[in-house]
């Protein structure tokens, strides 16, 4: 794929309103059931040679090597298609649209973005992207729209759009949603300071420590207090602006900070107390919990040997009694697990204060409701196939009709 690269640059974007696209969704559907991307991507790439290819061709290129597993001719393939065109269209299922959505992403990686798509598949609501690159004036005209929503992710790479994206929103023509200021609160070394106090809510203070200084302490040996106060082994660390697990570990000693840094080239970390929050049959269940206009929806429950868990990596597929656990849990959440953290929730939404987000929990030993992350790219999904997940197609509707009823009261139309 590498030699693509070059072929990648003639990708001619027209001038249109917007480019049409396959989209994230579709492209990620065929990756998550094992399908093989490659003889799309050759396809694509044939285009290319031709010099017939769309700049929807070239952002799916790039979408594709990603999913592929090449990130940066990924990204090196978006950066010169968003250099040509800003503003993409995947299909709508629907050829009289009843809304008209306006996304707005930043140039990133598959994570970075809100993957709004998902959430609007199948509807007959009108999905639009556009992405705001410093440098890079706006379409004139906007596409016109009934309602727009901040879908970029509070990555230090995607600080410079956001503040364009604040600016723009003092006269921006229509209710846009996610306040990009808002969205910014969700780092993880100030998400804790917002949470502060919350009743029955429980989230370790974060630090973001250079790499330098950490090695510095490694080297000393020095109390960890000099980091954070209160901070005490075992810790975990991550590098900045990393997903799924990646780069997460938890460290004892400084010598073990020490080895990490041999193994881990990154410049900046996050760095927080561990919790134990294994429950009593010794098993982790972590949930990740969806807000749409304020209101809490379950959206998955992983359970795991490990306290390193995501869905993924927990092997809900091949175990029957996890799935019935999760199904329980998803089946009884408003009177259960919602009621029983219902005014950590209530308050935790009103601080975060974002139309939609989702949060990764657990439940402490003191049966308090323990926050790992709260962010607005999370993916929610209705991929895992029904005949082994046959509880997850209701509950993923009712979070997307939920979405698409609050864009459609903010766009001014009946729901």
């Amino acid at each position: 794929m590498r030699s693509a690269t070059s072929k990648a640059a003639s990708i001619e974007a027209k001038r249109c309103l917007y480019a049409p696209r396959i989209g994230l969704a579709k492209l990620s559907k065929m990756a998550f059931d094992r399908g093989d991307l490659r003889p799309l991507w050759h396809e694509l790439m044939a285009k290319v040679a031709a010099g017939k290819a769309t700049a929807g061709d070239g952002l799916d290129l790039s979408v594709i090597a990603q999913l592929l597993g090449d990130k940066d001719l990924g990204l090196e393939i978006q950066s010169q298609v968003l250099a040509q065109q800003q503003l993409f269209r995947p299909p709508c299922a629907s050829a009289t649209p009843r809304l008209r959505v306006l996304a707005l992403a930043t140039a990133m990686d598959l994570g970075g973005n809100t993957p709004i798509e998902f959430l609007l598949e199948d509807s007959d609501i009108e999905l639009m992207t556009l992405y705001i690159v410093p440098g890079i004036a706006l379409p004139e005209p906007l596409p016109d729209h009934d309602v727009a929503i901040v879908i970029s992710s509070d990555s230090d790479a995607c600080r410079e759009a956001l503040l364009d994206i604040a600016r723009l929103s003092m006269s921006w023509p229509r209710p846009l949603l996610n306040a990009p200021g808002r969205i910014c609160n969700l780092d993880r070394d100030k998400l804790h300071r917002v949470l502060a106090g919350v009743p029955g809510l429980a989230i370790p203070a974060t630090a973001r420590v250079a790499r330098e200084r950490l090695a510095d302490f490694a080297r000393s040996g020095a109390g960890l207090s000099g980091i954070a106060d209160d901070l005490v082994f075992p810790i975990t660390i991550r590098p900045t602006g990393s997903h799924a697990g990646f780069g997460l570990a938890k460290l004892w000693d400084a010598r073990e900070i020490e080895q990490y840094l041999l193994e881990q080239p990154e410049l900046e970390f996050f760095v927080s107390q561990f919790i134990d929050y294994a429950s009593d049959d010794g098993l982790f269940r972590k949930y990740r919990i969806s807000f749409v206009d304020g209101q809490p929806y379950a959206v998955h429950m992983a359970i795991s040997e490990q306290w390193k868990i995501w869905y993924l990596n927990a092997e809900m597929k091949t175990n029957a009694a996890k799935r019935a656990e999760e199904a329980e849990f998803m089946r009884t959440f408003d009177d259960c697990f919602g009621t029983r953290h219902r005014c950590a929730l209530a308050e935790l939404a009103a601080r975060v204060d974002l139309d939609y987000f989702t949060i990764d929990c657990a439940e402490t030993k003191q049966n308090g409701l323990l926050i790992f992350e709260a962010d607005n790219t999370s993916i929610v999904h209705n991929m895992d196939p029904p005949d082994i997940f046959p509880y997850k197609p209701p509950q993923m509707r009712k979070i997307f009709d939920a979405f698409a009823a609050m864009l459609i009261g903010r766009g001014g139309h009946d729901a």
